[in-house]
């Protein structure tokens, strides 16, 4: 792994000196790996190659401005900023659904706490994740009591909301509307704190 930090951190120098090859190279080197972990997030062919294109257009704007100093930790560099947009794109479209709503089948549960469902191996590396959990903990420490215990019994503790129901004696109903109302008062607080949920 050190020897692929030195090997990418001289392409990147070789890059900023003019040699277009050397980007090209770091290209090909990453494009599996960031391409498959944007699909994964949106599911959707032609959104993930747009968000990947648009991710190496940023990449590439932010090396020419002289802003990357990741020490050649290029991938996961990347990886954060393709995240950003995978993000942005969801807050732009509204297409983030509430978890509970309609059926109230779990498979309905698409949000902000998706992010946490990636496996580490698609992220290359840990410190995205555990940032982006880190993040969300302290949002949901300004919920109330009630939606606080939903939130943490069904996300980290990967409880069913029959299960959640059970243990805090409420109807399912009442268990999903509670933790509807949470990611309701979670992305409010995103947007008037304008986070991000990344290092970027």
């Amino acid at each position: 792994m050190y020897l692929e930090q030195v090997d990418e951190k001289i392409l990147v120098k070789e890059y900023l000196n003019g040699n277009e090859a050397a980007f090209e190279k770091l290209l090909r080197k990453n494009q599996g790996k960031v391409f498959g972990y944007i699909m994964k997030m949106v599911r959707d062919e032609d959104l993930a190659n747009d968000i990947f294109q648009d991710t190496f257009v940023k990449v590439i704007r932010t090396l020419k401005k002289g802003k990357y100093n990741e020490e050649g930790k290029f991938l996961p560099w990347v990886m954060r900023i393709a995240h950003n947009l995978i993000i942005d794109h969801f807050r732009k479209d509204k297409k983030m659904p509430i978890a509970g709503r309609g059926s109230g089948n779990d498979d309905d549960e698409f949000d902000i706490f998706s992010i946490l469902k990636m496996e580490d191996d698609n992220v290359e590396d840990e410190m995205i994740y555990q940032q982006i959990l880190e993040d969300v903990k302290g949002l949901i420490d300004f919920l109330p009591e009630d939606q606080q215990e939903i939130v943490k019994m069904r996300i980290f503790m990967g409880m069913s909301f029959k299960d959640i129901a059970d243990r805090t004696d409420v109807s399912i109903n009442t268990a999903l509307g509670r933790m509807r109302y949470a990611l309701i008062n979670l992305r409010k607080m995103v947007k008037e704190r304008n986070l991000n949920l990344t290092l970027v």
